[in-house]
Order: C-alpha cells, then sequence, then structure tokens
C-alpha cells in the first residue's frame, strides 16, 4: 500500500509545482530508491490525459565511468538527453541516491571536464520549461545526515507537505525588501561582504523548482561583491565534502579562496571556466520544517535563518536578473545564527541572529 504521504506530496508535484495538464508530455527522471514517488507522479500525469516517460539510472555505473573514460568519452555530447528534454513540455526530476560518496575518490578535474560538456546544454532546455526537483529519502542519504530513515522521511515530508501558495504570499514581503537593492552586507564570523542588486529583482521560491523550498534568491551585480565570506555548513557535491569555505572578492570576482576540508575540489571548481569565481546568486532560507543541517544543500540551503550563495551560473532574467554564465552552480551555506551575524539591505537589517526582521 502506497504512503498517503507519498501521493499527496506526487500531488503537489504535478498539480501545483508544474501544473501537468492533458496532452502534456511529462518526462520523470527515476532511480530505484526513488521508485515509490515515482510510481506516483506517473499514474497521476497518466490520468489526467498526459504522456509521461520515466528515465531511469540506478547510478551503479557512475564510477566506472568517471574513472575509465577518456577524454573523447569524458567530452561527448548528450544528444540523447537533449533530444528527451527539448521532447519534454514538463519535467519532473525524482531522484535518490544508494551512496552519495560514490564519486569521492574520481579526480574533482574529471568531474570539471564533464559537467562542462553536459551542464550547459541541458541547463539552456530545462530553465525555459516547466520544472521541479526533489530528492527522496534513502538509507545513504539518512546515514550522510546523522539519522534514522524514519526521523528522515518525518522531516522530508514536514519539509515539502506545506501550503505553498500561503508561503509565497509571506516571501513576497522578503523578496520586495530586496529588491533593487542598492546594498546587501553580510556581517559575521569571518564575514564583511558587500554586494549590490541595483536593478536586479528577487524571487519569493515556493515550491515551484524545488521540493522542499522556501527561499528568496537573486543575483548581485556582477562586479559588486567585494570582501570575504565564511561558509561553515559543509557541503556534498558529486561524492566529495567540502567543509569551512572561505572566500575573498575583488570586484565580483574571487581572488583568494581556501577550505578546512575538499580544497582540491573547490579549486578545481573554480578553474571550471571564468563565471565560476563569480555569484550567480545570493539567497536567505526561510523554510520552517527544516532545522539543522544534514550535508545536502537541497535541504540546507532552505534553514531558516541562513543564506547561502551560488558559485557559476545565475539564473535567466525572470528569475533573479543574472547574466554569468557557468558550467557550476554551486550553493555554498552559511548559519547566520550567532548574535553577531546580521544582513543589512540599504543600512537597514532584515535578518539577525537567525530572525527574519522583515
Amino acid at each position: 500500500m502506497t504512503d498517503p504521504k507519498v501521493k499527496k506530496l506526487a500531488k503537489i508535484l504535478v498539480d501545483y509545482s508544474v501544473k501537468v495538464k492533458k496532452s502534456d508530455k511529462v518526462l520523470i527522471n527515476a532511480n530505484q530508491a526513488s521508485w515509490p514517488l515515482v510510481k506516483e507522479v506517473y499514474k497521476l500525469s497518466l490520468t489526467k490525459g498526459a504522456y509521461p516517460h520515466i528515465i531511469y539510472d540506478n547510478q551503479d555505473l557512475d564510477f566506472f565511468f568517471f574513472k575509465n573514460a577518456n577524454l573523447s568519452q569524458l567530452t561527448n555530447k548528450p544528444e540523447i538527453a537533449i533530444f528527451l528534454y527539448k521532447w519534454a513540455d514538463k519535467i519532473i526530476r525524482l531522484y535518490s541516491t544508494k551512496n552519495n560518496r560514490t564519486l569521492a575518490n574520481i579526480d574533482p578535474q574529471r568531474l570539471m571536464t564533464r559537467s562542462k560538456v553536459v551542464n550547459p546544454p541541458l541547463r539552456k532546455i530545462i530553465l525555459k520549461k516547466p520544472w521541479v526537483l526533489t530528492e527522496f529519502p534513502s538509507l545513504s542519504m539518512a546515514q550522510t545526515a546523522n539519522m534514522s530513515l524514519t526521523e528522515l522521511e518525518d522531516l522530508y515530508f514536514k519539509a515539502c507537505l506545506q501550503d505553498w501558495k500561503k508561503i509565497s504570499q509571506k516571501l513576497t514581503n522578503l523578496k520586495k525588501t530586496l529588491d533593487n537593492a542598492k546594498i546587501v552586507e553580510v556581517l559575521g564570523f569571518k564575514t564583511q561582504l558587500k554586494l549590490s542588486f541595483t536593478n536586479r529583482y528577487f524571487e519569493a521560491c515556493s515550491g515551484t523548482h524545488n521540493m522542499p523550498d522556501g527561499e528568496v534568491f537573486g543575483a548581485p551585480n556582477d562586479q559588486s561583491a567585494e570582501g570575504q565570506v565564511f561558509f561553515d555548513i559543509p557541503s556534498l557535491r558529486s561524492g566529495h565534502v567540502v567543509k569551512g569555505v572561505s572566500l575573498t572578492f575583488k570586484k565580483g570576482k574571487v581572488v583568494k579562496a581556501s577550505s578546512e576540508i575538499g580544497e582540491k575540489y573547490l579549486h578545481a571548481a573554480l578553474k571550471t571556466d571564468p563565471g565560476a569565481k563569480r555569484l550567480g546568486e545570493f539567497a536567505i532560507g526561510a523554510n520552517p520544517g527544516i532545522t539543522k543541517p544534514m550535508l545536502n544543500t537541497l535541504f540546507d540551503e532552505k534553514i531558516s535563518g541562513t543564506i547561502h550563495m551560488a558559485l557559476g551560473s545565475a539564473f535567466p532574467e525572470k528569475q533573479g536578473g543574472g547574466i554569468n554564465q557557468s558550467a557550476i552552480h554551486w550553493d555554498l551555506v552559511k548559519s547566520m545564527k550567532s548574535s553577531s551575524s546580521v544582513v543589512l539591505v540599504n543600512h537597514k537589517p532584515i535578518l539577525k541572529a537567525g530572525k527574519l526582521l522583515v
């Protein structure tokens, strides 16, 4: 018997997030761990008269590929994926993982080489269409978060099964405060950073693209970042853990970078392309259902009382106004819950000691 919470989440994804309608071509990314949710999304899409198609990836060959692929294979254009994403009217990515450290011992440079070929063309197609993604709970995800699977499932559904229309209304006030901000200052532990959002506008994110959701984000002016920032919440990316990241910016560009753990991966990411050293996003997390870091960026960046910034590609103009381009989009998260932490907009505090003042 299917868990009623899974059915409820499938309904949110299909009806609210991407609004599947009759005759829509719906592309569903799936793997074994996410299969309970995949089935419900497929069935609901089909009963609406849509044409769902499942891409199944069990991830078992990822390590073998990155360990053994030659340069020609690493840089081979993803023609089939491009065809399928062009075919689709709506895209629902339901992923999970059996082992989120599979690629931990792969040279980061090989991962970046592949990302430069795959990410830009697919991203260009996807961002023009309704899309949503979620990471369904798995044992690997629970172990990484230092939770039992039961605890993880409880947190996951609490964070996802919310009144997203109501949340959208609340986040709109924060968005309006940040829109067209002449100066945004982030002050805290090892952090004194200034950004500008002149003629840039924010997005209130309420379940239409990420699940769980709950953030307000925008793209800073490309040469505006000045100062330094320290990200205390660890990041797990392509099997590599990166922790304690310190970045120094001048005229919007990273000029100095270090990390307590994973520095090799950090420097490889920054060398991906010229845009990787600039910020494509600044955001404030606002999901009360996520209360502690889980070493999972999809969740950690939504923690209420945090901020995050993304190295690399910005979203299209209608989603933040950014123009920076890169093969990467890497969100790094910082807690703002200490008494000395504050975000100022045009010299007025809007987030202090983890509490939103708007």
